[in-house]
């Protein structure tokens, strides 16, 4: 099952990935954005391509 995985090497923690997920994936935690509930994702990818710097990429 694919699930998103953030590289925070490029993630800015903008949250626009948390205001896209329409299934709450995704947290902030500090500064920074997580993927807090990974089984609940249904690969929309809706956070993929919304992401403004790529961070976010569904995969395995």
């Amino acid at each position: 099952m694919e699930k998103p995985h953030i590289d925070h090497s490029k993630c800015t923690a903008c949250g626009t990935c948390i205001d896209v997920c329409p299934v709450g994936v995704f947290a902030k935690e500090g500064n920074k954005v997580v993927v807090k509930n990974p089984d609940s994702c249904i690969q929309c990818r809706a956070c993929e391509v919304s992401c403004p710097t790529k961070a976010i990429e569904v995969k395995e």
